[in-house]
């Protein structure tokens, strides 16, 4: 399996959408297709050699980048996991070409490497520094990743991010990373719908809940908050303005719920800017994301100068939507919290992913339940000292809490062992 750098990987999940939106991709797509050879062949030269991009399948496996099954070019697979990447692959290439001009991810047209049906049941979608990779859901809650083209383009984001400011996925720069891969996942899904921000529905990740599943989608940028309220879900935690900002050490310093505040002030620039997203607003926020203003530790405050300052004409409209948001000032990152010390107790808690949604779970070993024998011998020759440790950072990367008896550790999804992927698996089950 190819080795990967976990500080280059994206970790996310936000549990939102009742009714299972169907996106018309047939018919999307057409017009993607028929608008890039109309624009007189835009579209963006791939590095010498390679294709613009590669859909590979992982067959249900981790093993990545997996095999190939589709290049640029090729006709429809008939998996409808790739032909769907491959759509949203197409579009994001040539939103960022032909109105931002930006060649690829990088800037100097890198191919874009694409794995599906990534693992079992697997509920997330991720950039982990060198490729996109997506799971085909648990098929109760979650359908395939692949599916809503905005979960797509917010993937395709975070590489852009990467290459360009480097937002560290962490506070409120990382609440602001999240943001902006929703900001152009949004804009790529209108593009697609041909829509005027009149017209957008705002939502992030529409389709991707099963039906019976109390949700919209996994975001609502106009309305923070409202995207779902399911009894396996909860309630959506994501936040509108400051006033309710959420100060804690969880989802890495609350990314996925603060980030509804710029997330909302995007949507209010955008409506009062008018047109279309991606040729108003969107235009002002690559400026601020490619313009030097913003870097790693940019907080709100701080994108806020940076899209002022980018918006021209525009300011006065893009300076009311930040104050409407409450945004003005720094609040300080909290402290990773940890499940309280105990001497019997195995505790497990997964971040949420693309989706925001978390898991934990715990096993008292003193107790008689069925898994007890087998942890208590993983437990026992598990070190923590020797667990990989390091930056757990990466947008939409699951990362796990360990609680093994009172000794805890942090561990990013792709430096797992197996005895430590076995506790996962015995404690979440």
């Amino acid at each position: 399996m190819t080795s990967r750098d976990p500080r280059r990987t994206c970790q996310f999940i936000p549990p939102y959408l009742i009714e299972r939106l169907q996106p018309p991709r047939l018919v999307a797509r057409d017009v993607a297709f028929r608008a890039a050879r109309a624009e007189g062949g835009s579209a963006p030269v791939s590095a010498v050699g390679a294709p613009a991009w590669v859909v590979h399948t992982c067959h249900n496996t981790s093993q990545l980048p997996g095999d190939v099954v589709r290049s640029a070019g090729d006709p429809d697979s008939g998996d409808a996991a790739v032909d769907e990447a491959a759509y949203g692959v197409t579009g994001s290439l040539d939103l960022f070409w032909s109105v931002y001009g930006r060649r690829s991810w990088d800037g100097n047209g890198a191919s874009v490497s694409l794995s599906v049906h990534y693992e079992q049941g697997y509920d997330n979608a991720y950039w982990d520094g060198t490729q996109l990779v997506f799971g085909d859901g648990d098929g109760e809650v979650f359908g395939r990743f692949t599916a809503p083209v905005d979960v797509l383009g917010h993937e395709f984001t975070h590489a852009v991010i990467e290459r360009t400011a480097g937002l560290a996925y962490q506070g409120q720069s990382g609440a602001l990373n999240e943001s902006v891969a929703d900001v152009f996942g949004t804009c790529l899904k209108q593009r697609l719908l041909g829509q005027r921000v009149e017209q957008g529905d705002w939502l992030i990740g529409a389709g991707l809940f099963l039906p019976g599943i109390q949700a919209r989608a996994l975001r609502d940028m106009a309305h923070p908050g409202t995207a779902y309220d399911d009894p396996q879900l909860g309630k959506d935690p994501q936040v509108a303005t400051m006033d309710d900002y959420v100060d804690t050490g969880d989802d890495n310093g609350g990314v996925h719920t603060n980030s509804g505040i710029p997330n909302r002030a995007f949507q209010l620039a955008a409506t009062a800017i008018g047109g279309t997203s991606w040729d108003g607003a969107g235009r002002i926020w690559y400026a601020a994301l490619t313009g030097g203003q913003v870097g790693p530790d940019t907080d709100f405050a701080g994108f806020a100068a940076a899209t002022v300052a980018a918006a021209g004409e525009h300011a006065d409209v893009v300076s009311q939507a930040w104050e409407a948001v409450g945004v003005g000032g720094t609040i300080p990152s909290g402290a990773t919290p940890g499940q309280p010390a105990t001497s019997t107790t195995v505790a497990v808690r997964r971040s949420g992913g693309l989706a925001g949604v978390g898991k934990e779970g715990a096993v008292d070993l003193e107790g008689s339940d069925d898994r007890v024998d087998e942890l208590r011998a993983l437990v026992g020759r598990i070190d923590v000292a020797d667990v990989p440790g390091g930056e757990v950072g990466g947008a939409d990367r699951f990362v796990y809490d360990f609680d093994l008896c009172g000794d805890r550790c942090r561990v990013p999804e792709l430096l797992l062992t197996p005895d430590l992927r076995r506790v996962v698996e015995l404690v979440l089950r």
